[in-house]
């Protein structure tokens, strides 16, 4: 099934999205019971409600016993600054910020005796912007 961006955007929002993001974060297939406890939902009309709404939508898939997951490479905008990992979502900038502070204190321990001043002021520079992007874009999480 071909996913409709412009559709998922539209129709991707308060709950419904909180369960996607539930599903996503499970890395598992997940049922209505699973999803109905996990958000704390009022019932398993609910959440099967929602689930199924995500299956039209193309992001989720069902398999043969009524468990859903998510459906890999969905391009959601909302979702494009963050990263799953180990089922965590975190910042991209993070990684970012994470090397370029790496890389000035590697240069800082390797040139104790002569650091140059245009390599630390740019490492400098990287490592604080990258970070507080990376602070804001976990700041405004949508999830």
């Amino acid at each position: 099934m071909s996913v409709d961006r412009r559709r998922v955007e539209a129709e991707l929002r308060g709950r419904t999205f909180d369960v996607y993001i539930y599903v996503l974060k499970a890395g598992r297939p997940v049922g209505v019971r699973d999803v109905q406890r996990g958000l704390g939902l009022s019932s398993p009309s609910v959440a099967f409600h929602h689930l199924e709404k995500l299956h039209g939508l193309g992001v989720l898939e069902k398999d043969e016993k009524g468990s859903y997951r998510a459906v890999e490479k969905v391009d959601v905008s909302v979702l494009q600054s963050f990263i799953l990992i180990g089922g965590k979502l975190l910042p991209r900038m993070a990684f970012y910020a994470t090397l370029f502070i790496t890389f000035t204190l590697l240069y800082l321990i390797t040139h104790p005796e002569s650091p140059d001043l245009y390599a630390i002021t740019l490492g400098a520079a990287a490592s604080a912007v990258t970070l507080y992007e990376a602070l804001r874009t976990w700041r405004k999480k949508p999830f």
